[in-house]
């Protein structure tokens, strides 16, 4: 793929995505166990359950410290520093049974996945000419959903065959991998960062100035994320309400994530032809009428077809947050500004599963399903009005 410009995607497709494909792969194969391992060093269910959540909470802590990082160091070296602190972390709970140890683990790896993701994102939205942009950006997102699906079971793997500690050395010579293949990845122009790059604003300065973008698009980028993160949460729900053993329900959210996976570039491709707007509307009109129809199934095939169908409109969204925000980014201060926009999109991913508990805590699981859908099209009608139709060149 290139460009009149002389840019060529393949000089930076495997630099790109390749650290992005590898980290992934380690945290999916013991963000499963995190649980687990703290039972293992003595906790009780709540406390696994609070240990797990810490690397959510670690992360959107980091979102706005994450740009001061990626402005200074620049994406390259800020990906990294990311990667190698991580490899100290997982690998250091291999080596110890501490229950604290293990809960300042998982935040500090939280902070490293916001460090990680800004850069990422940064990176791809100045290295990739526009016309390629959606596509870049949801291909990020697939790659990451790929990772999510292969960790696991590689994790699984390792843990029958090596037991619980190893599956964390595993994570940890992932991350070493991705450092490595960074170092391959091109520099920015030097004008981007450096003594002679362009100073912007402080944090607050850059995301006063742009207020408006993120009280209108972030709002529904923030939405899109509740609604996904919801989604996730809610369909094992539904199957354990509904007597559905584990094996079965792992089996039924692989499935809908298969839809999910397959769909990444053909997304992105309809984002950079005809505009952000024609993924991003469908997608939560689709995942409405999922979230709508999931009360009214009760066997593992109905449940099966609205998982699928929550799946597709998730995949042919890939991207869409993170590309809506790097349009909206300004030349100067970008990283700061995606670190805002990252803060509230990664807020709405932590209020999903607490949008559930919360309405479950006075009705039934159907009423916060039938809840997220008036959600879901709520936030449609939302984008509708706020996207641009077009985007500026």
């Amino acid at each position: 793929m290139t460009v009149d410009s002389g840019f060529s995607f393949r000089k930076i497709a495997v630099a790109a995505y390749g650290p992005t494909a590898l980290a992934s792969i380690g945290y999916g194969a013991v963000i499963p166990l995190v649980a687990l391992s703290a039972i293992d060093r003595g906790a009780n269910p709540g406390t696994a359950a609070l240990i797990t959540g810490l690397l959510g909470i670690g992360q959107l802590l980091a979102d706005l410290p994450a740009g001061w990082v990626a402005e200074r160091l620049g994406e390259k070296w800020s990906i990294i520093l990311a990667c190698l602190i991580d490899v100290a972390m997982l690998s250091s709970v291999a080596f110890t049974h501490s229950l604290l140890h293990l809960a300042v683990a998982t935040f500090v790896t939280g902070i490293t996945g916001a460090i990680f993701g800004l850069a990422r994102q940064t990176y791809l939205t100045v290295a990739v000419p526009l016309q390629y942009r959606a596509r870049a950006l949801s291909s990020l997102g697939g790659v990451f959903r790929i990772g999510g699906l292969i960790g696991p079971l590689i994790g699984a793997a390792v843990v029958a065959g090596f037991g619980l500690s190893k599956a964390y050395l595993f994570a940890a010579g992932m991350s070493l991998l991705a450092a490595v293949v960074t170092l391959a990845l091109p520099d920015l122009p030097s004008e981007t960062h450096g003594p002679n790059a362009p100073q912007s604003d402080s944090m607050f300065a850059v995301l006063r100035s742009s207020l408006g973008i993120l009280l209108t698009q972030g709002v529904g980028a923030l939405i899109i994320m509740l609604v996904r993160s919801a989604r996730q949460a809610i369909i094992p729900l539904w199957c354990d309400a509904h007597g559905i053993d584990p094996a079965a329900t792992s089996l039924i959210y692989s499935i809908s994530m298969a839809f999910d996976v397959a769909l990444f570039f053909f997304g992105g491709s309809l984002m950079d032809k005809f505009g952000r707007l024609w993924v991003a509307f469908p997608a939560m009109v689709v995942m409405g009428i999922g979230m709508a129809l999931l009360p009214l199934t009760h066997q593992v095939s109905t449940i099966i077809a609205v998982a699928c169908l929550l799946g597709l409109g998730n995949g042919i969204s890939s991207g869409v947050v993170m590309t809506l925000g790097s349009d909206a980014s300004p030349a100067v201060g970008r990283t700061k500004f995606l670190a805002g926009w990252r803060l509230l999109a990664d807020s709405g991913n932590a209020l999903g599963p607490l949008a559930i508990a919360a309405v479950t805590t006075f009705a039934t699981l159907g009423v916060a399903s039938v809840v997220l859908g008036a959600l879901a099209w709520g936030g449609a009608a939302w984008l509708l009005r706020f996207i641009p139709r077009r985007v500026a060149s």
